[in-house]
């Protein structure tokens, strides 16, 4: 749904452990794996979750970071932590994506014939 009214890019990856002391390392390197970083106009966004080390970070392309910066990212990030006190998981991640989705409709609207799905909506799962 989020990606539906935008040409950007939004997945998520869910794993049990995350490699490095800082997930938002974790995710940049997530992302280029993906080949998230191979859309034409730069406008991918990862959310990456690590479950038991309660971790997450969301990192988004050149294109998008450039439009948003990087106070709108800790926002995003802020807004599932309180969910997740909440005991509201998968409201706090969905609102995100969506708001996330909002952001790249902004700067990056649905262009019809012309806009193709570069990447896949599935959740990837790690280890």
């Amino acid at each position: 749904m989020a990606e539906k009214k935008t040409s950007g890019e939004v997945r998520v990856f869910v794993e049990s452990k995350c490699r490095y002391l800082d997930a938002t390392d974790r995710a940049a390197e997530l992302f280029h794996q993906l080949e998230m970083d191979k859309t034409e106009a730069r406008n991918g966004v990862l959310f990456y979750l690590a479950m038991r080390d309660h971790q997450l970070a969301v990192w988004g392309d050149k294109g998008i970071h450039e439009k948003l910066g990087t106070t709108f990212w800790q926002l995003q990030i802020d807004k599932i932590i309180a969910a997740f006190h909440a005991a509201d998981h998968t409201r706090g991640i969905c609102a995100s994506i969506q708001e996330i989705g909002t952001a790249l409709q902004a700067h990056f609207p649905y262009e019809g014939d012309k806009d193709k799905n570069e990447l896949s909506d599935q959740v990837v799962f790690g280890r």
